[in-house]
C-alpha cells in the first residue's frame, strides 16, 4: 500500500526551499558553472566563499579519481589541515591509490618502497592489516587487473575514496557532508519503515525511490 497522492497534494511547497535543494546537490558535487548559472537564474544567493572552496574540492576530487592521490593529500592539507591526521583510514585509501597506480604503472620497486615508508605503519593496527595485504599482493601479478583485488584498480574504487574525501571536507568546512536531496530520501525511508513496522499491513509500503520515480 503506498501513500495517496490525494493526502499530500494539497501541501504547498516554496520554491525557495526546492532551489535551495538543487543547489545544495550542485555545490556538493562542485558543479561549479551550472550551479553559477542556477544561482543566476533563481535569483539565490551564493557567497563567494564557497563557489572558491568548491573549485578548490573539486580539483582534490578529480586529482583523486585520476589517480594522482599524492597531489589530492597535498591539497587537501591546504584546504582542511590536519583532516588527514586525525582521518587516518582515508589517509591509509588515498596513499593505497597511489601505491595502487605505481603498481599498474609497472613500477614495482617504487612501489614497494612506497608501501614500507608510508603504507606498513599502518600494519601496527589490526583493522588496516587486511587492507594492507590485499594492496600488497597486486605485486605478485604481471597483470594486477587480473588479480583477486581487481577492484582496486577500478574506477568505482577510486570514485569512492574521493566521494569520501569529499564529504570528509566538507564536514570538516562544518558543512552539510550530504545533499539535501540525499537527506530528505534518508528521512522519507526512515520515516516510512517506521510506520509500516508500526502499522503493518495497514501502513504503507517501505519507501523505495526507484518506485516513487515510476509513480
Amino acid at each position: 500500500m503506498d501513500v495517496d497522492p490525494r493526502h499530500y497534494d494539497h501541501i504547498a511547497i516554496n520554491d525557495g526551499d526546492v532551489q535551495n535543494i538543487v543547489l545544495s546537490y550542485l555545490v556538493h558535487n562542485c558543479y561549479k558553472e551550472t550551479a553559477e548559472s542556477f544561482t543566476a537564474s533563481t535569483e539565490l544567493k551564493q557567497q563567494t566563499d564557497c563557489l572558491v572552496g568548491m573549485e578548490k574540492r573539486k580539483r582534490i576530487y578529480d586529482f583523486a579519481v585520476e589517480g594522482n592521490a599524492l597531489k589530492a593529500i597535498e591539497l587537501t592539507e591546504e584546504v582542511a589541515h590536519g583532516l588527514l591526521e586525525k582521518n587516518e583510514g582515508l589517509h591509509f585509501d588515498l596513499l593505497s591509490l597511489h601505491f595502487v597506480e605505481l603498481v599498474c604503472s609497472r613500477k614495482c620497486t617504487e612501489a614497494l618502497e612506497f608501501a614500507q615508508v608510508k603504507l606498513a605503519p599502518f600494519g601496527k593496527l589490526h583493522k588496516y592489516v587486511e587492507k594492507l595485504e590485499d594492496s600488497m599482493a597486486l605485486l605478485a601479478y604481471e597483470e594486477p587487473e587480473k588479480s583477486p583485488m581487481f577492484h582496486l584498480l577500478s574506477m568505482d574504487y577510486r570514485q569512492r575514496v574521493a566521494e569520501n574525501l569529499n564529504r570528509e571536507i566538507l564536514a570538516h568546512a562544518n558543512l552539510p557532508s550530504y545533499t539535501a536531496m540525499e537527506r530528505l530520501i534518508k528521512q522519507a525511508t526512515v520515516v516510512r519503515q517506521s510506520l509500516s513496522q508500526e502499522l503493518g499491513k495497514d501502513g504503507p509500503s517501505p519507501f523505495s525511490l526507484r518506485d516513487f520515480l515510476k509513480s
